[in-house]
């Protein structure tokens, strides 16, 4: 008999001895609650089709660019066809003739010092007479890398001013002259390396290139020779007479295609 209690009682001490841990551990988890997963915000959380649509997207257009020559745009780079909002539209001339073929247009350059074309090549022959878009003051005139060139601070543009800048330019005029718009500045240099005859046109606010046909207002933009209609006012046959202002003036448009 005694031989039996004492081989229950080991067992018992046995169990206990397994079973205080477990109860242990299986308190503790019990009391710790379980932590909530991260909710996504609704600026941040991107869905997975969302992400494959965008960048499916992204690739159709980068596919269908390469496939049509073209580059394809970089959004950090203004689109040169788009007038700079910052830019007052003060110009009330042409540099050079009425409405001259830009040769090639203002390229801005991702960096500072990054290639591009920091303005824009207007056909012009030697000799042809340069004039101020507008209103200001000579900043400088002189030779640039054996080229002539002018610089003119528009009047009225902020601080600091804009300043459109011509090369190549044999200068009629000096550092600190006022002109007036559409005054002679000089005559297109001959043809260089540049171009081919043609004034190279720019425009700056400090240190940065700005877009120079954006100092164009839209109607010297798109502007044509004026075409005068017939007098009116005048007797016609049968002694009819048409009342009516004594002249008008439309600016030329191009036929219908």
């Amino acid at each position: 008999m005694r031989d039996g209690a004492r081989m229950r009682t080991r067992r018992c001490v046995s169990a206990c001895t397994w079973l205080v841990p477990l109860l242990t551990g299986l308190t503790f988890l019990a009391a710790e609650p379980p932590r909530p997963a991260p909710a996504a915000s609704a600026a941040t959380a991107v869905s997975p089709a969302s992400a494959v649509s965008a960048a499916s997207a992204a690739t159709a257009a980068s596919v269908v660019a390469a496939d049509s020559g073209r580059a394809v745009p970089d959004p950090a780079v203004p689109d040169p066809a788009v007038p700079d909002p910052a830019v007052p539209a003060v110009a009330r001339h042409w540099p050079v003739g009425d409405r001259p073929a830009v040769l090639r247009g203002w390229e801005p350059p991702a960096t500072p010092y990054g290639p591009g074309h920091r303005g824009v090549d207007l056909a012009a022959a030697d000799g042809v007479p340069v004039r101020a878009v507008a209103a200001g003051r000579v900043s400088f005139a002189g030779p640039v890398a054996g080229r002539g060139a002018v610089s003119l601070e528009l009047a009225g543009t902020g601080v600091p001013p804009l300043r459109t800048t011509y090369t190549p330019v044999e200068a009629v005029v000096k550092k600190g002259d006022e002109v007036s718009a559409g005054e002679v500045l000089g005559t297109v240099e001959p043809p260089g390396p540049h171009c081919t005859s043609c004034l190279h046109w720019g425009l700056l606010r400090g240190d940065v290139y700005l877009n120079p046909l954006s100092l164009l207002p839209p109607w010297l933009l798109d502007a044509g020779p004026s075409r005068l209609l017939p007098v009116l006012g005048v007797p016609l046959p049968g002694g009819r007479t048409q009342v009516s202002p004594a002249r008008l003036a439309t600016p030329w448009r191009p036929p219908p295609p």
